[in-house]
């Protein structure tokens, strides 16, 4: 982190002379490439509603550590993301219910008992607004080490099986056909998300953590022409949507998942535009 913020120190701008902007502006352009790579599965995958659900289920991890009085919740909601990605995608393949109809089950229930656990005995709501509203601000070099290594794991993924996981999304039968474990896939695929929307929902926000993970493939789609481009621009739209709502959350004094929610949507006006320009 050291080299971190000498580099940093060279570039004439007031906002980099606080550390904890310079961590935040690094916790930005990590999460930028993950969730980037990650929207492209999400929206290709159509599991946008998903990955909202996941948070609804991070949450009620949170509540849950809290009761139990944990140092860090954030472990009990990854720990609840995951036990519920897996749990879905059991029941997934054991039913003849459609998927939406799964998710919503699983997130209504996990709404329900994330907001019951949090108000026992009358306690305050107030104390889980950081999860809800989010704060990029208070992340630690810890919590970005932690970040840095799961977007490794995810680039990983990306080298080794991002063309099974596609044709999995796409066109499950087929890629069944061709001897892909789908269903390992699709685990693999609905834990990664768990992982990162748990870790990123407290300096992000539960309340646009999804939007992140929608909006980037989304513009990018409009506009790509192979997948190579739909991947590459959906890292390079996160980026700049995360950079630009940084800065600007700081001068506004507003929420940054917000501002990047709202940057990534005016992208996704543009590029849909642009599309129909194009057309």
């Amino acid at each position: 982190m050291n080299l971190w913020y000498s580099l940093l120190d060279w570039l004439p701008l007031p906002w980099l002379t606080l550390d904890f902007m310079k961590n935040a502006l690094l916790a930005v352009l990590i999460m930028g490439p993950l969730f980037g790579l990650l929207s492209t599965m999400v929206v290709t995958g159509r599991m946008s509603f998903f990955s909202d659900a996941l948070g609804h289920s991070g949450f009620t991890g949170i509540a849950i550590g809290v009761l139990c009085g944990a140092a860090s919740p954030t472990w009990f909601a990854v720990a609840l993301a995951v036990a519920f990605a897996l749990l879905f995608s059991y029941v997934k393949s054991r039913t003849n219910q459609a998927a939406e109809t799964v998710i919503s089950v699983f997130s209504s229930t996990a709404v329900a008992l994330g907001i019951f656990i949090a108000t026992m005995n009358g306690s305050s709501f107030t104390k889980f607004n950081k999860y809800l509203i989010g704060d990029i601000l208070s992340v630690t070099p810890g919590e970005i080490g932690l970040l840095a290594a799961v977007l490794l794991a995810v680039i990983v993924l990306w080298i080794f099986a991002s063309n099974r996981l596609v044709l999995t999304a796409v066109h499950p039968q087929l890629a069944s056909s061709r001897g892909i474990p789908v269903r390992g896939y699709e685990t693999l695929f609905t834990v990664s998300i768990a992982v990162v929307v748990t870790l990123a929902m407290s300096w992000v926000g539960l309340m646009v953590i999804n939007s992140l993970l929608v909006l980037p493939a989304a513009a990018a789609r409009n506009v790509a022409r192979n997948l190579r481009e739909y991947h590459l621009f959906s890292v390079v739209l996160a980026l700049i949507a995360g950079v630009a709502g940084l800065v600007t959350s700081y001068y506004l004094g507003s929420s940054t998942g917000a501002v990047i929610s709202l940057y990534l949507a005016v992208f996704f006006a543009v590029t849909f535009l642009f599309r129909k320009r194009r057309a």
